[in-house]
């Protein structure tokens, strides 16, 4: 018999996950790694980092693999040293100390949805501003002892990780998350069994995975479908953050929203508020009324003024692309079992996504369907906030942009993540160790003025160069990883100036933030970056989404420009933009460059970053640096359109960018005096931070929010529900009875004077009646209005005066009104009158949006 070379078996490989063992004494070190309060409190990563700091730096600055890498002899070891003992009792006494603190009882309790929450980089959960938004909403809810739910998903892959290629195409990369080496805890049920979240679609159940993510004192609970019990179809629902088809789109969004509450539900949790942090998780709303219908005995009607009640939606984008929509095909397929739970029509549910219901061409749309279920909307600035009345106005057609309720709350950051240690040790020194628990505090901040100039200089200094330090690096590393001759890696390094003027310019490359403005003329960029007296670099950074091939055109164009003799190492391309490099790059630049296509940035957070590190912005009055901004405190772009071609606006902005920078900015900054500094330079620096800084902290973020929605919501709802849902059915019924007549109501008669109509004159008096039969004996209450408008310079109607008729009398059904009234101003203007019901218990007049133009 002939002996075989090789005779080897198919490898069976189990995975096991092996628990870190960690002394007694250091139990600690496990509680805090598993908390996403280490990401704003400096002391625990350096506690970390103290322990092995090569090891640290492998293990990408996650606790929970460092401790899991770290071997239990190390651990022993550091049980005896007395000096780590001290640094550690510390870090966990100040931990615990934050930790204990309950949720403030007067505070309503809120569930928040998020298809993304951007907490660290290390858990790729988020892919830009919206994510980080979110996360640093979560960090402040904690400061600010909010009893706050969070809903979102644990995503296999997350959003990509960017590489660039030799010819500077975006290359988009999935990394996997091994999920057992993340800062975050599996949820077990009461057998100790990881929990199972069973979410029933159209036509089977989805097995979702739970886990915990503690941000400080708040639960983020975090889906994840990649479960053995799902076909490898629905397994993938939860692998990418925008990824996929519009049918998967449409399977995320059912498991945030439907899967969202079955969530809470399953863990016993019920709050006063649930916020929909975007239109993504709109489908909570469908979801909560079904289960008022089903375990409440409720009507549809009635459920949907106690959901209503209680629901906040918050649009972030005026742009068409951020607003999901679906074909009514697909829609049906997932949602076909709505109706019948509800007790409507299928044509009556879908109505509830359009702008123009029984348009069966129409899609449904994730927005209006927030829109409609939502008592309280609300965009993330105040231009914002107009923007979004003029964007969501098609839904309550019968009112006027600036009459909606959609309203505003300004973005903002969160202090504690984004200032330096440099800058937080500084606040402290100069406002009181309390100053954290009153950041909006203007007369605080002012006290930087009393500040020297060396002391902000030297700081502004080593963050500069700590930066430097950092780019050097990655360029370095980037460079060699796509094959760069070694003499222009070696060139761009050395051209890295500390002493030049650094402008930074990090954020999403979709096509309306305009990142190629700057390129407008290379001439006039090459003579302001080669100035051998007065050296500029710009550092630039961001990701275009894999299926913008236009926004990957701009990086690729940059990255050409960028290794163009006369730019080498004057702009520098840092590709994967994340929160880590996001962090370097706004701490240590001089400007933060932001030129958005107004008014399409709804308010931009990078710059308020920027802005808490002693950095001054240059940008386009848009978003929150419309309201930012002030003179002697950075420079800004005016909001105003000179041309209606938007190349030639471009042009006209690259002009004024090179003009502010070759005239104001640049030679600012390099008035220096003996000490190497320009005086006017850390005055303006000062400016920014007593003037703006304080407005735009998450901390008066989370007030606003409470102040302006959060507060009425509670009590509102609370209402709603009380003595077995008594508000909710009177209205319910209200409505019902008024829209049953509403079709009926008859004009009988209306007297408008001959000169109001032919030739009015401004000033003059004019008296107008009318007399409308409701055909209804009871009390209910009818407005009738005369409403003026004219068209303001963007030919958008807008309305001069609104004037309600007094009703002088009311027989049986008839009601008579009387209006005097008169014009200020001469000028062409439209009018009508119009009529609606009225009732004191609803919260605006959208809520109920009947209107009948007479």
């Amino acid at each position: 018999m002939r002996v075989l070379a090789n005779n080897i078996n198919q490898s069976n490989w189990k995975e096991v996950n092996v628990t870190s063992r960690v002394p007694e004494g250091l139990t600690g070190l496990y509680e805090i790694a598993h908390n996403l309060w280490w990401s704003w409190n400096e002391e625990a990563t350096e506690l970390f980092e103290s322990i092995n700091p090569d090891l640290w730096q492998k293990c990408g600055y996650n606790p929970a693999l460092f401790l899991d890498r770290l071997n239990y002899e190390k651990m022993q070891e550091l049980e005896t040293d007395e000096v780590f003992m001290k640094q550690f009792s510390a870090v966990y006494a100040k931990f615990r100390a934050y930790m204990d603190v309950k949720p403030d009882p007067k505070k309503p309790t809120v569930a928040y949805f998020s298809m993304e929450y951007g907490l660290t980089d290390i858990l790729k959960i988020y892919s830009g501003g919206l994510g980080v938004l979110a996360g640093d909403y979560l960090k402040e809810a904690s400061d600010s002892n909010v009893d706050m739910t969070a809903i979102g998903f644990l995503y296999r892959f997350g959003y990509f990780t960017q590489t660039l290629s030799t010819n500077g195409d975006q290359m988009a990369v999935y990394d996997p998350q091994n999920f057992n080496s993340l800062p975050i805890d599996q949820v077990r049920d009461e057998d100790g069994l990881p929990m199972i979240v069973e979410v029933p679609y159209h036509d089977r159940i989805i097995y979702a995975n739970l886990w915990r993510a503690n941000v400080g004192r708040i639960a983020l609970y975090l889906l994840d479908t990649d479960n053995e019990l799902n076909s490898e179809f629905d397994r993938t629902i939860t692998h990418q953050l925008y990824g996929g088809d519009w049918e998967n789109r449409l399977k995320q969004e059912y498991l945030l929203g439907v899967g969202g509450i079955y969530t809470l539900k399953r863990l016993g949790i019920q709050k006063q508020v649930y916020h929909c942090n975007e239109g993504h998780a709109a489908l909570i709303n469908a979801q909560r009324m079904v289960d008022y219908v089903q375990n409440e005995g409720l009507s549809f009607n009635e459920a949907f003024e106690v959901v209503k009640a209680s629901s906040l939606y918050t649009v972030h984008t005026p742009v068409p692309a951020g607003h999901d929509s679906f074909d009514e095909g697909l829609f049906h397929k997932y949602m076909c079992n709505f109706p019948p739970k509800l007790g409507i029509s299928w044509d009556e549910f879908i109505d509830l996504g359009r702008e123009n219901p029984g348009n069966h061409s129409e899609k449904f749309s994730m927005s209006v369907f927030a829109c409609n279920t939502c008592q309280e909307v609300n965009g993330v600035s105040w231009l914002h906030g107009k923007v979004s009345q003029d964007m969501f106005q098609p839904i309550w057609k019968g009112y006027f942009s600036e009459e909606l309720h959609v309203s505003y709350v300004t973005n903002g950051v969160h202090l504690p993540t984004w200032a330096t240690r440099e800058w937080k040790n500084l606040y402290e020194k100069t406002f009181g160790s309390e100053y954290i628990y009153d950041q909006s505090n203007m007369d605080l901040f002012a006290k930087i003025q009393n500040v020297s100039d060396e002391e902000i200089w030297q700081i502004r200094s080593g963050l500069k160069q700590k930066l430097i330090d950092f780019v050097k690096a990655k360029t370095q590393e980037q460079w060699r990883k796509n094959q760069s001759a070694p003499s222009n890696v070696l060139q761009a390094v050395e051209a890295i100036n500390p002493n030049a003027l650094m402008i930074g310019f990090g954020r999403r490359f979709a096509t309306y933030k305009r990142a190629h403005l700057l390129f407008n003329d290379l001439e006039r960029l090459e003579k302001i970056v080669n100035n051998p007296n007065y050296p500029v670099q710009f550092l630039y950074t961001g990701k275009a989404h894999p299926a913008d091939g236009a926004g990957q055109g701009l990086i690729k164009r940059i990255v050409e420009i960028s290794r163009m003799p006369q730019f080498l190492g004057k702009i520098i391309f840092l590709e994967n933009y994340d929160m880590r490099l996001a962090k370097r790059l706004i701490s240590g630049v001089d400007i933060w460059l932001n030129t958005p296509t107004r008014p399409l940035e709804a308010s931009g957070t990078s710059g308020e970053k920027a802005q808490m590190n002693g950095v001054l912005n240059f940008s386009v009055l848009d978003g929150w640096w419309y309201e930012g901004y002030v003179e002697g405190a950075g420079w800004a772009l005016t909001d105003k359109r000179t041309f209606q071609n938007q190349a030639y606006q471009d042009q006209l902005d690259a002009l004024t960018i090179y003009s502010t920078l070759e005239n104001e900015i640049i030679p600012m900054y390099f008035a220096k005096n003996s000490k190497g500094y320009s005086p006017e330079w850390i005055q303006t620096i000062k400016n920014s931070i007593a003037q703006i800084t304080p407005r735009f902290t998450m901390k008066r973020m989370m007030d606003d929010y409470m102040d302006r929605f959060y507060n009425k919501l509670a009590v509102r709802g609370t209402e709603m529900k009380e003595n077995n849902f008594a508000k909710a059915k009177q209205i319910s019924a209200w409505k019902e009875k008024v829209a049953a007549m509403w079709d009926e109501i008859e004009v009988k008669s209306l007297n408008i004077p001959d000169e109001l109509l032919k030739s009015p004159v401004a000033g003059q008096e004019y008296k107008i009646t009318a007399q409308i039969d409701t055909k209804d004996q009871s009390e209910t209450n009818f407005g009738l209005e005369l409403v003026f408008t004219y068209q303001d310079e963007k030919n958008i109607t807008r309305i001069y005066t609104v004037k309600e008729f007094e009703v002088i009398n009311k027989q049986g059904s008839l009601i008579d009104f009387a209006l005097s009234c008169h014009l200020n101003n001469g000028g062409s203007y439209k009018y009508g009158i119009r009529l609606f019901p009225k009732n004191s218990e609803l919260p605006n007049r959208q809520n109920f949006c009947y209107v009948r133009w007479i």
